[in-house]
């Protein structure tokens, strides 16, 4: 799978070892920087960037990550067909995908360390969206709601 990742200064460490994880799983990065650690960068630029890579069909899904992962989730949610949300559980990070279809996991490099990130990650990208009648039903109510921004 083809996953963009992208983090402010605030992710930039964290940032490298999720993008080894998903390398060693077998997916290709669509990497949306910070290419250098700028304590001036914002979190909605790389967002933005994540989004639009999802946007256009380079990537199927995506990680952002910043020092909460709150502002990074914030900011993606506000693109049309994104759907984040921050996750610091294996649970949520598997199950938005399996009921919400959540297409990007935010994460806070202030508040998980690498190894929970790395099962944070795996939980993610093995997650498929169930497709059963009332998760669809959900989801196209959410869909609507973006359509009438």
């Amino acid at each position: 799978m083809n996953i963009a990742v992208g983090a402010d200064h605030g992710g930039f460490i964290l940032k490298q070892v999720v993008v080894e994880q998903l390398k060693q799983l077998g997916h290709t990065i669509v990497d949306c920087g910070a290419d250098t650690l700028n304590p001036a960068d914002d979190y909605p630029d790389f967002a933005r960037a994540v989004g639009e890579a999802i946007q256009r069909g380079a990537a199927e899904r995506g990680v952002l990550i910043c020092g909460s992962g709150v502002g990074a989730a914030v900011a993606a949610t506000k693109m049309r067909g994104i759907r984040s949300s921050v996750c610091h559980d294996t649970y949520s990070a598997h199950q938005a995908v399996e009921h919400d279809d959540m297409n990007v996991l935010s994460l806070g490099a202030r508040v998980v360390g690498d190894e929970l990130a790395k099962e944070l990650v795996r939980a993610f990208v093995a997650a498929r969206f169930d497709g059963g009648e009332r998760f669809q039903r959900r989801l196209n109510k959410v869909l609507e709601m973006e359509g009438n921004k």
